[in-house]
Formats: C-alpha cells, structure tokens, sequence
C-alpha cells in the first residue's frame, strides 16, 4: 500500500509586515502583544503593548517611508513559496502558504486556505533558520490555536530549524566569496555576521538561537574556507532598557572604524529584505561606517530565492515527511545541547 501523501501543504512562517503607513501600529500592537515577546501576564502586557507601539509608531513609519511606504517582506515571502512551490512539482499535489505572525495573511488566514486544500499532510516550515521561543515557537503557538479554533486535524510534521543546513549554508557563502573579494581592495577584510539580538535574559533561560546563530557562522567560515578571515558574530536591533546579548553590530562597526578595516556584513537570521535590512543595515550602519572612517563597507544579499536555498527547503520539507515524527531538526532529531532547555525536541519527546 502506498502511503506517500498525494496532496501536501507546506506553511511558510515568517514575521510579516505592514503593507501601509497605516498598518504601522497595529502591526506594532500585534508584535508587542505576543506574549513570546513582552513577558508580562495580561492585563499588564495589554496595557504596555499600546503605550509601546504608539511611542514607536511615528518613528517606524519614518522608517517604512525610506523603503516605499510598506515592508517588503510579504512579496519576497511570496516569491519564495512560490519557487519552493515549483520545487516540489515533482512531489504530487504540493501547495505552499504563507502564515505571518504579527501581520496579514496570519495564521487563522492560512489555516482556513489549507484547510479547503484539504491536504493528506502538512509541513510546517519556519523561515527562521536559527529556531527561537520568540519566533519559531511563537508562530507554532498561534497557529496550533488557530488550527484548534477551526477544528482543523491533519497530520503534520515541523520543521524546527536549520542553522547550518548545506543548501542554506551554500547559498549564503556564494553571496559573500565576491563580496570578500571587492573588500580585499581596500585592505584586509572582516566579515559581520550580523542576526537580529535578543534580550540576554531569554537566551539565559534556555533560548538556543545564539548559540545555533554562532555556529551558523561557523560553518559559513568553513564553507568560505578563506585563510585567516576574519570574522565576528554580532547582534543588531537593540531596544529598550534590557541588557541584550553581544557584542552588537553597531558596536563592530564602530571597532572597524578604529582599526580601519573595511566590512562585510552579512544577515545570517533573515532570509528575505525587510526593515532591518535595507534601513537598518543598508542605511544606518553604512552611515555609521562612514562616519566611523571604514575605507568600505558592504552588505551581503539574503538568501531569498537562491537556487541552493530553495533546494535546501526542499530537502527539509521531504525529510519533515520521511521522518514520520512530530518534529525534525534537518537530518538529526536534536541539534542544540541538553544546556539549551528552550530546544523544542523536549516538547517532541514527552520531556517538557
């Protein structure tokens, strides 16, 4: 008897974004009411998520007007499900959808799409790469309530993370091998691997994405296999009074200023341009490059719809379903340490 689904739905998870200026703050609103982000018990996270999104709101709208009044991510997501799509052709029925967390289409939108498919099997797949209670467990969260609310029961497999997955792994070094090789001109380069930081006191209770976006580092390091690189992992995006992980982007920035040495930045945790890519490292860390006096500055591409990336997302959608597990982690069931109790293949296993 063959039991290979005929009719497969694979849900992308990413952020979203607002699609206006309007959209700025209830999009605000919705991020800073997951209770994954502001930990604070209703109604005192109510309360703080309006006062916080109407304080940024003005200033993020400022921010969205320097990229075309809207974020950008909902089409490059788009694009991506949409090759992926093609990917898979040769796999049966394959549909892919798209689930943002803080901005439309979210979960309650693609589970109602997927449940009119009416799929043999679903596969959940994250386009976080490093796995993080705030972003890959969150979406998880919201869209399992949202599946729950709709009576929606099919089997399903999840992709928790990929942090150095070859495809991916690939993709990103032959985005930074030319880029290398223009910075060399002007001296001896070092290369930012920048991914977007979090609060330390979530990494200290358990979180594992630093230590899954180091090592993704360090396997880029050993696929560029370039002599003496070098390199630095650091954070960007810091806010609020909280003592956030280390060191920042802004800080090795400012360090390349002083020692003169020309920069390769490079976005490790986000797979498609959004805000914190074309503002904040195209704009305002080139800025601070030139202020500094760093002789060059250069900010590596994401992923987005590279050949290598799209077939390693292929790869983890048909080893989601050859598994025939709850949760799978690429090629093994546990990646990050037994130290990073935030691993979700303690859930998997009955052990939290």
């Amino acid at each position: 008897m063959d039991k290979t689904p005929k009719r497969i739905a694979v849900v992308l998870f990413n952020l979203g974004g607002p699609d206006g200026l309007e959209a700025v703050q209830p999009f605000l609103l919705n991020l800073f009411s997951d209770k994954s982000i502001l930990r604070l018990p209703n109604p005192f996270r109510a309360v703080l998520a309006n006062v916080i999104a109407r304080k940024r709101a003005p200033e993020a709208r400022k921010i969205y007007s320097e990229i075309g009044g809207r974020s950008p991510l909902l089409p490059n997501t788009q694009a991506q499900a949409a090759a992926l799509e093609d990917g898979l052709k040769d796999c049966g029925e394959v549909r892919v959808f798209l689930a943002m967390r803080y901005w439309h289409p979210m979960s309650d939108e693609a589970v109602m799409q997927v449940q009119d498919f009416a799929p043999d099997q679903v596969v959940l797949l994250p386009l976080y790469p490093q796995y993080s209670t705030t972003t890959t467990a969150s979406s998880l969260r919201v869209w399992r309530e949202a599946a729950q609310a709709f009576r929606f029961d099919c089997r399903t497999h999840v992709v928790c993370c990929y942090p150095w997955e070859g495809g991916f792994i690939d993709a990103l070094a032959g985005l930074i091998r030319p880029r290398v090789d223009e910075a060399a001109q002007h001296g001896r380069p070092r290369v930012l691997f920048s991914a977007h930081g979090l609060p330390e006191k979530i990494v200290k209770a358990g979180d594992p994405y630093q230590w899954q976006c180091e090592r993704t580092a360090a396997a880029i390091v050993r696929a560029l296999a370039i002599d003496g690189l070098d390199w630095v992992s650091c954070y960007q995006s810091r806010v609020g009074p909280l003592k956030w992980i280390g060191p920042s982007t802004e800080e090795e920035v400012e360090r390349a200023g002083r020692d003169r040495v020309p920069l390769v930045v490079v976005p490790i945790a986000f797979v498609s341009d959004h805000s914190e890519t074309l503002v904040e490292l195209d704009i305002e860390y080139r800025h601070l490059a030139e202020r500094c006096g760093v002789p060059y500055y250069a900010r590596v591409a994401t992923v987005g719809t590279a050949e290598a990336f799209v077939a390693a997302l292929r790869r983890l959608v048909l080893a989601a379903i050859a598994a025939d597990r709850p949760m799978i982690s690429g090629e093994i069931d546990r990646l990050c340490p037994a130290d990073w109790a935030g691993c979700p293949m303690d859930a998997a296993a009955g052990r939290m």
